[in-house]
């Protein structure tokens, strides 16, 4: 809103050059306060006569929530004619979220003063931090990825924004993201991953600046460890155990009940049982989901009942993962170092055999009577 107030000249042309006199453009930095805010707010003040030139001897700018912390220009100043001057005022946000409207005024030499009510907007609105995705639950030294949003909500934009990850006894890769300037309205995705050694609290500190006023969010993400629900799970089946001259052959298959590839799947064989050629330890391989793959192990052992086969794998990140799982071999192993044929059935044919023979003499004895 501007105007012009006529003072009592007696030289009209001095009144009407000031009249072609405007505000021509006004500028508040930030452009919408948090309050507390500091600032400066600018005016261009042009003057529109082609050929005659202005004195002006006073700017100045009153209002309640925007505070003036600065002087007012109170010297004389010449504005050639198609000429622009810019007043630049330092400014304090005191007050709450809400619209107001500081007037500037400028006085001439030769006419009253130009009056021009600005819009100043104060908002507490911070920009937002959100977690898009993350784990269900961490893995003592396994990496996880977690997914965020940063969105700006408010009437400006925000600059300088950073984002710093930390945590007692956390690996964040990467620790620091820069974002930059944020447009009002936009959002930016990012993401970092977690590496945690303990149950901890992972600490998220967002920085940025609303002109030249720094701002913070904080977010706290709790670190717990459980089972992972996609992690990979090889598990072995159909265990044949065979013995030959001492030497145990163990054969199965190593299905992957999980959700995640095991990477370099191996089977082998523990204490009490010897390693022993050609298979002491075997290489599946990598499985994917629902993939499976076969294994031989071979080894000695003596007087043993069970044996523990232990089977390792390694994830994305290179964590290695084992389980083992116990093995019956003594009741197979007996019923291998025998290679003859089964006794019982042989020993019951005989019998048979020698019944139906002597039955036999005794029929043709009777016959021959």
């Amino acid at each position: 809103m501007v105007g012009i107030v006529a003072a009592d000249f007696t030289n009209p042309a001095s009144i009407i050059a000031a009249d072609k006199v405007y505000v021509s453009g006004v500028t508040y930095d930030p452009a919408v306060f948090f309050p507390g805010d500091r600032g400066t707010l600018t005016i261009d003040i042009t003057n529109g006569n082609t050929v005659e030139g202005i004195t002006v001897n006073h700017a100045i700018v009153s209002s309640e929530g925007i505070k003036i912390t600065s002087r007012p220009y109170d010297s004389s100043t010449s504005i050639g004619p198609a000429q622009k001057q810019s007043y630049v005022f330092s400014v304090t946000a005191d007050g709450l979220d809400g619209t107001f409207y500081p007037t500037f005024s400028l006085s001439f030499r030769d006419a009253d003063s130009l009056f021009y009510r600005t819009v100043a907007k104060i908002e507490n609105t911070p920009i937002v931090l959100t977690i898009v995705d993350q784990p269900d639950t961490f893995t003592q030294g396994k990496k996880k990825t977690i997914y965020a949003q940063v969105a700006n909500p408010r009437e400006n934009s925000v600059k300088n924004i950073i984002l710093d990850v930390s945590g007692t006894g956390i690996t964040a890769t990467p620790s620091k993201i820069f974002i930059g300037e944020l447009a009002s309205g936009a959002t930016v995705p990012l993401n970092f991953s977690v590496t945690a050694d303990q149950p901890t609290t992972l600490h998220l500190l967002l920085n940025y600046d609303n002109g030249d006023n720094p701002h913070t969010v904080n977010m706290d993400i709790p670190i717990t460890f459980g089972v992972d629900k996609k992690q990979a799970n090889p598990v072995m089946s159909n265990v044949q155990v065979k013995s030959d001259t001492g030497i145990y052959h163990i054969t199965g298959d190593v299905n992957n009940a999980g959700l995640e590839t095991a990477n370099t799947v191996m089977v082998t064989s523990l204490s009490p049982a010897v390693p022993q050629d050609p298979y002491k330890t075997y290489v599946v391989g990598a499985l994917k989901p629902d993939d499976f793959g076969s294994f031989e192990v071979t080894f000695a052992a003596t007087n043993a009942e069970t044996i523990p086969l232990q089977l390792t794998y390694k994830d994305a990140d290179g964590n290695v993962y084992n389980s083992v799982q116990d093995v019956k071999v003594s009741a197979t192993s007996a019923a291998q170092k025998s290679t003859g044929l089964p006794l019982i059935p042989i020993i019951a044919a005989i019998v048979i055999l020698a019944l139906f023979i002597g039955g036999w003499i005794v029929y043709l004895k009777k016959y021959k009577q």
